[in-house]
């Protein structure tokens, strides 16, 4: 049952699934998920990709107060679906994720954040990043000023009706800047979470972190099984 839960967690099964395949109680289960994903955030490795080129982008995750009743009338849960207009905050259940990811690597590190200002953003983007390399992004205004750490910024445009997935920016025939490769993972990323049906936000980092480290390992070793159960931290 042990390595059953393990493998579960690790593979991103819903805790709903588990626990009727196991016959064990669902709540109690989630708790452990909890604990266990815990020991795997704490052990996401953030030093700097060494990348000579990197995608940054953020995808804006409905993610509420799932599993807490709210009885106060002055205080609503989320309305499915979120449909407010804009980027989406912490507070208005829909927080930011954002995504550094090295062209070359393909390794990612994923980040919830409470808003998507550059105070917010760029210090995480710099931390991941190296001096001297080249950030690709969207025209959002948080990556405005990454020139100014010593980053190389280049840019396309997805203003609806203005769109640009890709451009060639050094004349060699080469669409080379974009930030598809952080698309694909987006999509990759809400089918992870979608069996979910919801994540509660203070959670959402940690089910990040699962994918993340799927995404980085490609498979599943005994370093991250220690990690998992919380025994040692990744030997780097």
């Amino acid at each position: 049952m042990i390595v059953r839960i393990l493998q579960g967690i690790a593979q991103g099964v819903s805790t709903l699934h588990l626990s009727k395949e196991l016959g064990i109680d669902r709540k109690h289960l989630l708790t452990r998920r909890h604990q266990l994903q815990g020991f795997v955030d704490n052990a996401c490795i953030r030093s700097p990709l060494r990348d000579e080129v990197m995608e940054v982008d953020e995808m804006y995750q409905n993610a509420g107060e799932k599993g807490i009743k709210h009885s106060d009338p002055n205080d609503p849960p989320r309305c499915r679906g979120n449909k407010a207009r804009g980027h989406g905050t912490w507070d208005s259940d829909r927080p930011p994720v954002l995504g550094v990811v090295g062209r070359e690597s393909g390794q990612i590190q994923l980040e919830v954040k409470h808003n998507s200002t550059r105070k917010d953003l760029e210090p995480t983007v710099l931390n991941a990043t190296l001096p001297g390399s080249t950030i690709n992004t969207d025209e959002w205004g948080a990556y405005n000023h990454l020139d100014k750490a010593g980053r190389i910024p280049v840019t396309v445009c997805h203003t609806p009706g203005k769109r640009v997935w890709a451009k060639d920016e050094d004349g060699d025939g080469i669409r080379e800047v974009h930030v598809n490769t952080s698309e694909g993972f987006w999509t990759g990323l809400r089918n992870f979470l979608r069996p979910f049906r919801g994540v509660n936000k203070v959670y959402l980092q940690q089910y990040l972190a699962i994918h993340e480290w799927a995404h980085n390992i490609k498979k599943t070793t005994m370093e991250f099984l220690r990690i998992l159960c919380g025994i040692t931290q990744f030997a780097t």
